[in-house]
């Protein structure tokens, strides 16, 4: 998928605000939801998105829906970081199937790094336990502000 098209319903995002499709929640307010990536690249993946915007991505997202989702990241990643205590964060958006997108609406992903442990790659990831990305969510969640 290019950088501009019409947004698909039936995207996984969009499928999971539906309640249609299943999904480990770290939080959430009116505007976005954090919860738990299946396909981890490491251990504490979080991703967040938008509730009521359309937009793809970054490149078509209304002002206000990016900056509640900004506060939104950054909140999530200091109790990422208080839950974890990971050597260091990688923040990633990624725009257009070129520029590593996978699922086409607005997300970003918090993804915890240790000096000792690979980072798996975007996409390619196993499968997480659920029991696991759940006692996850739950430290992280304890953790919020």
């Amino acid at each position: 998928m290019s950088l501009h098209g019409d947004y698909d319903p039936d995207n996984v995002f969009a499928r999971i605000l539906r309640g249609d499709m299943p999904s480990v929640k770290v939080w959430e307010d009116d505007q976005v939801l954090a919860f738990m990536d299946v396909f981890p690249q490491s251990e504490g993946h979080v991703l967040i998105i938008a509730k009521a915007s359309q937009a793809r991505n970054l490149l078509e997202v209304e002002p206000e829906v990016l900056s509640h989702m900004a506060l939104a990241l950054q909140r999530t990643a200091r109790a990422v970081e208080k839950a974890l205590r990971p050597d260091g964060l990688s923040v990633m958006q990624f725009n257009g199937a070129a520029g590593g997108q996978t699922v086409f609406h607005l997300h970003f992903h918090i993804i915890p790094r240790w000096e000792d442990r690979p980072l798996k790659g975007h996409g390619h990831a196993p499968m997480a336990d659920g029991e696991t990305l759940k006692a996850l969510a739950g430290r992280i969640a304890a953790e919020l502000d």
